[in-house]
């Protein structure tokens, strides 16, 4: 391994050469009580930064190894340890000077959720933090300024790592304090199996947040207050007793007037699928972590999906127990997510009416009069939602605010009234008596058939791997192909978004001939176990997130190719 010593002679070196020549410091260097290694080193000074690596020891840092001991205690520790990083790297952006991105510093800048992420981890060997980042080279033009990157390397570089990696100069205390949140956030996981609970929202809970596009709570908001039939108290290892509302399996009714607050609490529940950082406000909003928000897709690519539970007899002949579209509508494109929601594994399904299908999702008693069943292709979500609880456990969290028919199958009806939440079952319950309901028997114990794999397409002519783009957490552009996942809400972060190409890429390269739903189980397993650099052939890149599985299927479903 070179020295620090041998950098800076090889950065005298190369002063003022053509750009190209930054490719000879690929390779580590030991400085002092870390090492700095150059991973990928940028083809020029307009392209994606040089991408380098801190490694240092637990003995190094002064960080023991305890505080990463389980896979809980490694996420969030190295969450922690990243945010700490980031506030230090900002300090230092763009401070060297020349053309295109020189002199940028760049690192994940977490959101409120804590993720697995690849620009923190702890290395195979159990003992050493690897800190991934980005760095523009310097340039003037497309000319080496090596004097600038040495300022980077051995001034700001340096002071980020003091500031940021070691004990010494780590605020205990809200270390601490970040270990035992995460760690009470999965206890109540577990506690929410032992309670047949598909959600849970703690007493206090702050849940509206600043903007539409601002994730940070908003201050002025009414805090959340379970309904007393509703109110549960359960015990965290660390917090002790905690009170909210538990959301019992089964199907539960969210309803109330317009802006009073039900999409707030539906959205809050879908975020509940992942942990959040102390100061959230949704702390202890903890939701089945296989939960899926279903919705509407039209113009969505549908690929051998058996939708005929939902629609049948199209008056095309299309066959609806394979089937397949490029331009799916609201209807199909909905019955499709339920099914893949099914095969990818759910426990709970979350629905907002606005943005559902309306007839994929009831029929009243007039429209049933006017309209022959034999002429109607679609059963209604209405009809089916009891039997995915029967008979596959699926448990339905749904708001409405315009149609009473779900009040006769609900286990649970809940009124939002000025952000505050009433349990209003019993006097719903008396009122639904009044109107007549539909029923429909249907099996579903069996669950949906298993497709086979559908991973046809060939690898590039060239055999170059495919490039990875990612514009948005929404957007995803693998080699030609764009992967549209703007209606896969529960997505966190882009950093997910960009793993999920790295794992079409994977199973590009590692065909099988498993089922998809054996293959991608699979390969999630893999990532839980080896983590988000196992997926990778080379250099790891230092800015993906773990997504959950349920994202994995829904990026492999809307592939076109």
């Amino acid at each position: 391994m070179k020295t620090s010593t041998n950098l800076e002679s090889m950065l005298r070196d190369m002063d003022r050469k053509s750009y190209p020549a930054y490719k000879a410091l690929r390779g580590s260097y030991r400085f002092g009580t870390y090492i700095l290694s150059v991973d990928h080193v940028q083809g020029d000074p307009f392209a994606a930064p040089s991408r380098l690596t801190v490694h240092i020891t637990d003995k190094a840092s002064g960080f023991s190894s305890e505080l990463w001991s389980s896979p809980d205690r490694k996420t969030a520790f190295c969450d922690f340890l990243l945010r700490q990083f980031a506030v230090a790297v900002r300090k230092y952006s763009f401070q060297a000077k020349g053309s295109g991105k020189s002199g940028a510093l760049f690192t994940t800048q977490p959101g409120q959720e804590v993720l697995s992420r690849t620009a923190c981890t702890i290395d195979r060997d159990g003992h050493t933090i690897l800190m991934r980042f980005e760095a523009g080279f310097p340039a003037n033009g497309r000319t080496i300024n090596s004097r600038e990157l040495h300022k980077i390397l051995f001034d700001y570089l340096p002071s980020v790592v003091s500031d940021s990696l070691y004990s010494k100069h780590t605020d205990q205390k809200a270390l601490q304090a970040a270990l035992e949140l995460y760690e009470d956030q999965q206890a109540l996981r577990v506690l929410l199996s032992e309670h047949e609970l598909a959600a849970f929202v703690a007493d206090g809970a702050i849940l509206p947040r600043k903007t539409g596009v601002a994730n940070t709570p908003l201050k002025e908001a009414v805090p959340f207050r379970s309904p007393d039939s509703m109110r549960l108290t359960l015990s965290l290892p660390h917090r002790g007793k905690i009170s909210g509302m538990g959301i019992r399996k089964g199907i539960t009714l969210i309803v109330g007037g317009g802006y009073h607050g039900k999409s707030t609490l539906l959205k809050a529940l879908e975020a509940g699928v992942y942990n959040h950082i102390a100061g959230d406000g949704r702390e202890f909003v903890i939701t089945d972590s296989t939960a899926v928000k279903l919705r509407a897709e039209e113009g969505r690519i549908v690929k051998r999906v058996d939708i005929s539970p939902f629609i049948n007899h199209l008056p095309n002949g299309k066959d609806t127990g394979c089937f397949s579209t490029e331009d799916a509508s609201g209807s199909t494109s909905q019955a499709a997510g339920v099914m893949e929601g099914i095969e990818a594994g759910t426990k709970l399904f979350l629905i907002d009416e606005d943005t559902c299908a309306t007839n994929f999702m009831v029929r009243d008693a007039l429209m049933q009069r006017v309209i022959a069943p034999d002429k109607e292709p679609i059963t209604p979500f209405l009809d089916r939602i009891r039997p995915l609880f029967s008979g596959l456990g699926i448990s339905t969290i749904l708001v409405v605010g315009s149609s009473g028919a779900f009040f006769h199958i609900a286990d649970r009806i809940i009124q939002m009234d000025s952000y505050r939440t009433v349990d209003i079952t019993e006097e719903a319950k008396k009122e639904a008596a009044h109107f007549p309901s539909s029923s429909s028997e249907f099996d579903f114990s069996g669950g949906p058939a298993p497709r086979t794999l559908r991973f046809s397409f060939k690898r590039r002519e060239d055999n170059r791997s495919p490039k990875i783009r990612v514009q948005s957490k929404d957007v995803l552009t693998y080699d030609r192909e764009t992967i549209d996942l703007r209606y896969v809400e529960q997505l966190a972060d882009e950093e997910q978004t960009r793993a999920l190409g790295y794992l079409l890429q994977y199973l590009v390269e590692h065909p099988q001939s498993a089922s998809m739903a054996e293959q991608l189980t699979f390969l999630y397993q893999k990532l839980l176990t080896e983590g988000l650099e196992s997926i990778v052939s080379s250099d790891c890149p230092p800015f993906m997130a773990l997504p959950r599985l349920q994202e994995v299927f829904a990026c492999v479903n809307r592939c076109r190719f």
